[in-house]
């Protein structure tokens, strides 16, 4: 979800936003360390950039985005496979969820395994929405469409209920292990806040209200803690910039940090101040850590990597090491397996996929 302006070629996906799937090189710069918490890794996509891929609740089927161009895509579009069939077949083509229409992003199954949550710009255009300028300024900067809403489909890609039509931007959505309770990012408070709201859209609460963009969040297992990624802008300067921005519907997100808070918003707590861009938390089945993308370590700033670190911010550990881009990590619902996105593999060109590997802690 970053780039380094020196580098010439970014795509369009996860979130909506420009994401940093820089595949410029199959490998690290440096020796990679042994991934000793991934075993049989396996590629499950194979060409165009394949995001957010998180599992069914049977852990038989992933929902992901790709604008793979070989399937006639023009931007992110949401797809569903099955974990089995697609692993090692680059012939397969996965499912289409979507409608074709607009842009869509962030897509999460229902409880029922049989339909599909996602976000998506259709209602206001059938066609991919312009990018707008995202080198204003010098920055690194992602799109904030304010034509995102919320939308549920069935696994034939029949939309069968809109969640939200609050203007402005509604993304991110995810389900709690409940059942019961949807969380998702809006700007509609003037901010980017986490809300819940109920499985049909109703109940539509604001959780968290520190200026900032909070998004790409998760429950824990038992649905009682969220993690989430947040900017916190401090000084005058800081805080002119974020809102200038927002105004225009841009987010600068080169500094975030991981944060956790009770499923209703109270015991707000920092986990990680590595600095630079950390985002992408997922919970360990145990509840107790946090696996996540990070590029604090990286003098580039382009190489991400996965981290584990304990809910209180100890112990951190590095998980994988080979290429340069690594993210989206999500545990399988026995916690047996770990998917992720990653730019490995893909013969040094542009391409980042979707793996399973069987996760030892």
């Amino acid at each position: 979800m970053y780039r380094n302006l020196s580098l010439p070629a970014i795509v369009l996906t996860t979130a909506g936003f420009l994401a940093p799937f820089l595949s410029f090189s199959q490998a690290n710069p440096q020796s990679p360390k042994p991934e000793t918490h991934l075993k049989n890794i396996r590629q499950l996509t194979f060409g165009g950039d394949n995001a957010e891929a998180y599992w069914s609740p049977d852990g038989k089927w992933l929902t992901f985005q790709s604008n793979n161009s070989k399937w006639g895509l023009k931007c992110d579009q949401i797809f569903a496979m099955k974990v089995k069939k697609a692993a090692g077949k680059p012939a397969y083509r996965p499912r289409a969820i979507s409608n074709g229409k607009g842009r869509t992003t962030c897509s999460y199954f229902m409880p029922d395994g049989k339909h599909v949550l996602f976000a998506s710009t259709m209602a206001g255009t059938d066609t991919c929405p312009a990018v707008p300028n995202l080198r204003q300024g010098g920055k690194y900067l992602w799109p904030i469409y304010n034509t995102y809403d919320i939308y549920v489909a069935d696994m034939n890609g029949k939309v069968t209920k809109r969640l939200t039509d609050t203007p402005g931007y509604d993304a991110e959505a995810v389900l709690s292990p409940k059942g019961d309770k949807i969380l998702f990012t809006s700007d509609r408070s003037g901010d980017l806040e986490l809300w819940t709201m109920n499985p049909d859209g109703s109940n539509q609460k604001q959780i968290t209200f520190d200026l900032g963009y909070d998004g790409g969040a998760f429950f824990s297992p038992d649905g009682s803690k969220i993690v989430f990624r947040a900017s916190r802008p401090k000084t005058e300067e800081e805080i002119k910039e974020y809102k200038d921005l927002l105004r225009q519907g841009l987010v600068a997100p080169t500094n975030m940090e991981i944060f956790v808070c009770n499923a209703d918003g109270s015991n707000l707590r920092q986990v990680t101040r590595l600095g630079k861009a950390n985002w992408a938390p997922f919970y360990h089945p145990s509840g107790k850590k946090i696996v996540f993308s990070s590029n604090h370590h990286s003098t580039r700033g382009y190489d991400f990597q996965l981290y584990m670190i304990n809910e209180d911010g100890t112990g951190l550990e590095q998980i994988t090491s080979e290429s340069i881009f690594n993210s989206f990590p999500m545990f399988s619902p026995d916690g047996k397996k770990l998917v992720f996105c990653s730019n490995r593999n893909n013969g040094g060109g542009r391409d980042t996929n979707v793996f399973v590997a069987d996760w030892v802690d």
